[in-house]
């Protein structure tokens, strides 16, 4: 197919009503000291993350017991290097506060923290694997569902956002949370408090608010919703979102609301419930059920 070249002073047109629009709306991420973290940069070191808490199932490479070290070593400089440019960035524009190089501290160190934190981070994966292998009767074997399950990633990126969230960094968390409901259609805020052996079973369209507790043993279906009853701003600062405690099963499309709503341990509840009040422990909800007549 032949190339089709326009004249330079249409291109130069096209340009200057580019640029008008940028002087107009903003929105621009400047390659400068004081710009947003650049989105790119921060799944790169996610990824890296990621492969560092589950070794040669996340990236294409070549790993045996010799290079092992040498290529652990090298995820943690490139994921330093890379997440503290990033977070300082993040710290640089939102507080005001502090200046440059102590943003720049604070990022190294938390930095190095989500490091350390790994082997704690590998260990609650671990449990949310067996956690799906015993609850999915099609789960075949635990490298399965590191390989292939949505619902393990969506919780394994969570645990890695949820640490920074909880270490005051902004913007990254909810970058982080966000790339993987792109991939996998499961929405967790960063700052939801999830337990260990989180069972996420099939998971698309699963909604977790900001301030939701969830407990240990929870396993929860596709198209839950774990939500707010009002999404008025001044509620920010407010739990808005539901409590559910260990040993619960909440089945797929049932939607739960409120603050003070508690689901209680060992609950079981229903497809397509809809709640905004609190259930006792031990107890089944399900939704109504009518047989229309001809």
């Amino acid at each position: 197919m032949p190339c089709i070249f326009y004249p330079m002073n249409n291109i130069d047109l096209l340009t200057e009503t580019i640029l008008e629009s940028y002087s107009i709306h903003g929105a621009i991420n400047m390659s400068e000291s004081e710009s947003f973290p650049n989105r790119e940069n921060v799944i790169s070191a996610l990824k890296d993350i990621q492969s560092l808490i589950f070794p040669g199932f996340r990236s294409a490479e070549y790993i045996d017991e010799h290079n092992l070290r040498y290529v652990t070593g090298e995820k943690i400089h490139r994921i330093t290097s890379i997440l503290t440019k990033e977070t300082q960035k993040a710290l640089t524009y939102l507080k005001k506060d502090i200046d440059e190089s102590q943003c720049f501290e604070l990022a190294e160190k938390t930095v190095l923290s989500l490091i350390k934190e790994i082997p704690e981070i590998r260990r609650k994966s671990m449990l949310d694997v067996k956690a799906c292998l015993e609850g999915d009767p099609a789960a075949k074997s635990a490298e399965e569902i590191i390989l292939s399950y949505p619902g393990l990633e969506a919780i394994l990126v969570y645990r890695i956002a949820h640490f920074l969230h909880t270490s005051g960094i902004p913007m990254i968390p909810r970058m982080m949370t966000e790339h993987v409901h792109g991939k996998t259609g499961i929405d967790i805020h960063p700052g939801a408090s999830i337990g260990e052996s989180f069972c996420i079973d099939h998971g698309t369209g699963i909604v977790i608010g900001e301030t939701t507790i969830i407990g240990n043993n929870v396993k929860l279906y596709q198209g839950v919703t774990l939500g707010a009853v009002s999404v008025k701003k001044s509620m920010s600062n407010k739990k808005r979102h539901p409590t559910i405690e260990d040993n619960v099963t909440i089945y797929a499309g049932a939607t739960i609301l409120g603050g003070d709503t508690v689901i209680g341990e060992g609950s079981t509840i229903g497809g397509n419930v809809w709640l905004t009040s609190s259930v006792p422990a031990g107890s089944t909800t399900i939704a109504r059920q009518e047989t229309l007549k001809e």
